[in-house]
């Protein structure tokens, strides 16, 4: 067990650096991130959306990641058995290019070392670099329990993919084919259809004739039938023309024949219903190996398939000999060049249209026929459409409930395997055979490596070469991190059943299908299998899912290295710290609201976090002097003795604030929490009532006095404390420790959080008290516009309408007395307004400052006069230039608009400074 620091006082200053490793090292220490089954208490649980061991910290971690920490400290403190597990994802791509960049630097490719060498060079990349990442987190404060963590090629891990992907295949939901893919010709792989990214882009559409047959001679009759394609190179693929059945323009060509331009190929014209009448000349060309739809259109009619690309997208063998081994955009040039010499191309007519790009590398994608597995979608997204459309998995915001319907309702088949080495290999084998029999056309799926063949019993066997996409171990997450279906013979069987279903999801919107909606439908498939249950609700993966926000920079663009908008998170971290970096962007970030984020906003974070040092230091030096009174017995308990007015408000305060994190916890509203809580600490806590208790402290009431208030004062202080603790973990330790005499491991993570206490919530004395503090504030700004120095006392005359306003005054007329400096209150029974008097109104009620003898009433009179010809000057120079329709047309836009925000600043300046001169003319 660590021992607790030993500083015993805080430093005037305070310095994230010298605080956040040190009880961060406490913490981990002492195991204080750890959660247990523990029956006697509600688990709470999030599992970290697994980031890529390629990857390094960036806003939207920063983001997540606070997210889950807070929902995570706030459950800690509330007395849930509080799980938070961590772990890293294998990200196949991403990690495979990262090292072939590794040894393109030595002269070297991935087939120079072989799979097998080339996989333990990517092992060793992985523990040398795989966890920066996770070293990253810390630095920010995650309170994850790191004996938990997981990556997903981990032995369990791999073996819950195996045995899913053996069960599917089973039951018939995973099948091998040769269908129409995405391909990345750079990565040389099949991807997604959720893996593609796609951008409208200007194009051309292109009309090519193709030469009519007789069909007698198979000549050419001098007619031609007139295509449009957006891709003229894919026509070397053609297998035939398609038509609309119902189309009578071109009833009469079904079942004839044209001829394949620059090819000796014959090709049929059939009939479709997909085919559009008004697309092009509604005469298309049919490509079943490059084009999905076209794909679709051969499987109806038995058409040919002519795969006329290679792995990179350049052109093979199956096409004419001169067009050989071109890249895809180069034969299209060539292609339209030869059509053009031989009259063929007709024309070329502008077009928008949708291009596939690869989420990864931005390449273009080809649709791609080769063989391939998939998983059968719409029996599993059935059930898991189900539990959200019924509220059984809540989403905040809800908005994405249709989104995520949308998609469901429309699923297609998931194409799950990967031309990768680096990754799940996929648990197949094929018999080849013993060298006289062929080998057995069954693929054999196992769970571990087969011997033999079980149909013939040969023993050469080779094992499919592909991997399985990442989403595939990423689906099964939020229960394969407790071992499944190896978590009996692992000991973890207990934590499995009792820490799922979790009970937060804290994810990006952008992979709510990639992985939100697979970890629903994979859950509720293999639930039951360990829960014991058919119920959904026991089978969910989590109950809740928090979507967050997109952070982008103060002009409203998408954050990105290119543009150079994207502060590093550690540099950040480094000059304002943690706590005000991960406060900030709780700040700036509403439910379901993009986030506008610059790096100078974190002093905000950095402010707050020196409000409260500095409040914290003037409690405890006071504390030091005076000395503390008994406290009631409990940890959250507050001293009540000697409570006046200012007590009664800000102890109302504190509990209407507790209630209020409580009731935005459950709404997931931690940026209203945020503000809540920094409202209650700067504003009333700090600007206001330790202002009312130092005339108290350094007053003449009794020591028994003094020492109640400065031990409740440091009682809500604690409490105060304790509820900003889940956003600022780091200075809050640090304060905390130094309130009371504390032993290790006690730490402020696992404090209870204030019970709310409705008899102590006074709305009438909180409103009451804002009338008051309106008040107060009015005489100072009366002060500081009709230049009254700070030490001279005024006297104030008001004029009341209410009867209960007059009660309050009355009642805080000590509080005005020493924040504002008055030395007589009188109410006026008159509708005149005193001679020479400054005057407010304060929610309906007046007040008057007289000035005769507080100040030079000549020398202000001159001084407002000359303050008044001052911004007439600057006013009339901004009206000048809003007035000119070339600067405004011309300069740029924030210039322009910084300009009317100075003449509204000007024009209420002047409109001030009239009404103070007329008030001294008076």
């Amino acid at each position: 067990m660590s021992e607790l620091p030993q500083d015993t006082s805080l430093p005037k200053v305070y310095s994230p650096q010298q605080v956040e490793d040190k009880w961060y090292d406490f913490w981990e220490t002492n195991h204080l991130f750890r959660a247990r089954v523990n029956p006697a208490k509600n688990p709470y649980t999030i599992v970290i959306p697994p980031p890529n061991i390629t990857g390094v910290l960036h806003m939207g971690h920063i983001l997540n990641n606070t997210l889950q920490d807070a929902f995570i400290r706030y459950h800690r403190m509330m007395g849930d058995e509080s799980c938070w597990i961590p772990g890293t994802d294998h990200a196949g791509i991403a990690t495979q290019h990262v090292v072939e960049r590794s040894l393109a630097k030595e002269g070297k490719t991935r087939h120079d070392l072989g799979r097998e060498k080339f996989i333990e060079r990517v092992w060793e990349w992985r523990k040398q670099y795989g966890g920066v990442i996770i070293r990253q987190l810390r630095k920010l404060g995650a309170s994850c329990d790191w004996d938990r963590e997981r990556f997903t090629m981990d032995d369990s891990l791999s073996a819950a993919v195996r045995e899913v992907f053996v069960r599917l295949y089973e039951e018939g939901l995973i099948y091998r084919g040769k269908y129409i893919v995405n391909w990345c010709p750079k990565d040389h792989t099949a991807i997604s259809d959720d893996e593609v990214n796609f951008f409208e882009q200007k194009g051309k559409l292109y009309y090519i004739k193709y030469p009519l047959l007789s069909e007698e001679t198979s000549a050419p009759t001098g007619k031609y039938l007139t295509v449009a394609t957006t891709r003229p190179e894919t026509m070397l693929g053609d297998v035939a023309v398609a038509v609309n059945p119902k189309d009578e323009r071109y009833a009469h060509l079904i079942g004839k024949h044209a001829l394949l331009p620059l090819t000796d190929r014959e090709i049929p014209v059939i009939a479709d219903d997909f085919v559009d009448p008004a697309f092009g000349t509604g005469m298309v060309k049919v490509t079943p190996a490059h084009d999905p739809n076209d794909f679709m259109i051969g499987q109806r009619h038995d058409l040919l398939q002519i795969n006329i690309f290679d792995i990179s997208a350049k052109l093979n063998e199956n096409v004419p000999r001169k067009y050989r081994g071109m890249d895809r955009y180069d034969a299209r040039r060539q292609v339209l060049e030869d059509l053009e010499k031989d009259g063929l191309l007709v024309k070329a007519d502008e077009h928008i249209h949708n291009v596939g790009r690869c989420y990864r590398c931005d390449t273009v994608i080809e649709p791609y026929l080769s063989d391939q597995w998939f998983v059968r979608m719409k029996p599993l997204a059935a059930p898991a459409l189900q539990v959200v459309t019924d509220g059984t998995i809540r989403f905040y915001p809800d908005r994405w409930t249709k989104v995520y319907q949308h998609w469901m309702e429309n699923i297609r088949d998931w194409c799950i395997s990967r031309q990768l080495w680096w990754g799940h290999r996929i648990p197949v084998w094929f018999c080849l055979g013993d060298g006289i029999r062929p080998g057995c056309a069954e693929p054999i799926v196992r769970r571990t490596a087969p011997d033999r063949c079980p149909t013939c019993g040969g023993t050469k066997l080779r094992q499919d070469d592909d991997v399985l996409d990442t989403w595939f171990s990423s689906w099964l997450w939020p229960f394969s991190v407790h071992d499944w279906p190896r978590d009996k013979e692992l000991g973890t069987a207990d934590d499995l059943r009792y820490f799922f279903p979790t009970t937060t999801l804290v994810t990006a919107p952008d992979i709510i299908f990639f992985w939100v909606a697979r970890m629903i439908m994979a859950s509720l498939k293999f639930g039951p299998s360990f829960t014991g249950s058919n119920d959904p609700a026991r089978n969910i993966p989590f109950h809740d899912v928090y979507f967050t926000s997109l952070v982008r920079d103060d002009k409203g663009r998408k954050m990105s290295k290119s543009l150079g908008n994207s502060p590093e998170p550690l540099d950040l971290i480094e000059e304002f710290g943690a706590d005000a970096v991960r406060f900030t962007i709780l700040y700036l970030a509403p439910l379901g609201q993009d986030i506008l984020y610059s790096r100078e906003k974190n002093e905000l974070g950095r402010n707050f976090a020196n409000k409260i040092w500095n409040a914290g230091r003037f409690l405890l030096m006071n504390r030091d002097q005076i000395g503390e009174a008994a406290r009631p017995a409990g940890d959250s308990g507050c001293n009540l003795d000697h409570l006046d007015l200012a007590d009664r408000w800000i102890l109302s305060r504190l509990h209407s604030t507790s209630a209020g994190v409580f009731d935005g916890l459950k709404d997931y509203e931690i940026n209203k929490i945020s503000k809540s809580v920094y409202d209650f600490f700067w504003h009333d806590y700090c600007d206001w009532y330790l202002e009312m208790v130092k005339s108290r402290l350094y007053g003449s009431e009794p020591d028994a006095v003094k020492q109640a208030v400065i031990t409740r004062a440091l009682d809500i202080y604690d409490a105060a404390l304790r509820l900003l603790h889940p956003m600022m973990p780091f200075i809050t330790e640090e304060l905390w420790q130094h309130l009371r005499t504390r032993t290790a491991p006690d730490s402020i993570m696992h404090a209870q959080l204030l019970r709310v206490d409705p008899s102590l919530v006074a709305p009438d004395v909180e409103r009451e008290m804002v009338f008051v503090q309106n008040v107060i504030d009015s005489l100072r700004t009366l002060r500081s516009e009709m230049s009254i120095p700070p030490s001279r006392e005024i006297a104030v005359q008001m004029r009341i309408s209410h009867g209960h306003s007059a009660e309050s005054i009355r009642r805080y007329e000590g509080y005005l007395q020493r924040l504002a400096r008055v030395t007589s209150l009188v109410f006026l029974a008159d509708a005149h307004r005193p001679k020479l008097s400054a005057g407010a109104v304060v929610d309906g009620e007046e007040l008057f400052v007289p000035l005769e003898g507080v100040i030079d009433l000549d020398v202000e009179r001159t001084r407002l006069r000359k303050e008044i010809d001052r911004v007439a000057a600057m006013l009339e120079g901004v009206r000048r230039k809003l007035n000119n329709d070339s600067f405004v047309e011309k300069a740029p836009k924030d210039v322009v608009d910084r300009e009317r925000e100075k003449l509204e600043a000007f024009t209420h300046t002047m409109e001030k400074l009239e009404k103070n001169l007329e008030m001294l003319q008076s």
